[in-house]
């Protein structure tokens, strides 16, 4: 994986350290871990966004768009979308051109979930929301997953409008992926604003 640095947790002297401590010292090392695809796609990591950027994005792009749907549990969708990457902390951006089995991936993002949030008093409820996004069986995740997807679309389109990349292949994709109209209704505006065919 490429990062600016090695995860900060293991320059703690652990014996005077508590668990907040040790915990933000682990997901802390989502700033330092580039998003691997953009990496694969030739952005320079002067340039590229890192996973906690990423993240940060998703909670603004689900605090934005919340309004429209109050049929979902508002606090719930921001935990989702806050938590969605932290196992990434130790197992890294995996991304589909490394060939990881879904279930293997999964599996590592669960382990890496219950050894960072596992520590503190109340994780168990956070490692509860990781798991509701992944079983992706309640509304809040899907709108979640969907968010994750529009912030990638909307990452691309940043990286096209400064001439780095063409995301073309993206923005098709994540199309594809919209089920919600106004998320949908997003999607086709971005498309439109960079001439691409809604």
């Amino acid at each position: 994986m490429f990062e600016k640095a090695p995860i900060p947790v293991d320059l703690l002297d652990r014996t005077k350290s508590t668990p907040l401590i040790e915990v933000w010292y682990e997901i802390i090392q989502l700033k330092q871990l580039f998003r691997q695809g953009w990496i694969q796609r030739g952005i320079d990591p002067s340039a590229c966004e890192t996973v906690a950027e990423h993240t940060f994005g998703n909670a603004m792009l689900s605090l934005m768009l919340l309004p429209r749907h109050p049929e979902l549990d508002a606090l719930r969708v921001l935990k989702m979308a806050l938590v969605h990457d932290v196992g990434e902390a130790y197992v890294g951006d995996i991304t589909p051109s490394d060939n990881v089995p879904a279930q293997e991936k999964k599996a590592r993002e669960a382990a890496a979930i219950q050894k960072i949030l596992g520590k503190l008093p109340h994780g168990g409820a956070l490692i509860e929301v990781w798991e509701e996004y992944e079983a992706q069986n309640t509304a809040e995740a899907k709108f979640v997953k969907q968010i994750d997807r529009l912030e990638f679309a909307m990452q691309a389109s940043v990286y096209e409008h400064q001439g780095k990349i063409d995301g073309d292949e993206f923005y098709e994709k994540v199309a594809e992926q919209m089920t919600s109209p106004d998320l949908q209704a997003e999607m086709a505006a971005l498309r439109t604003l960079l001439g691409k065919n809604a």
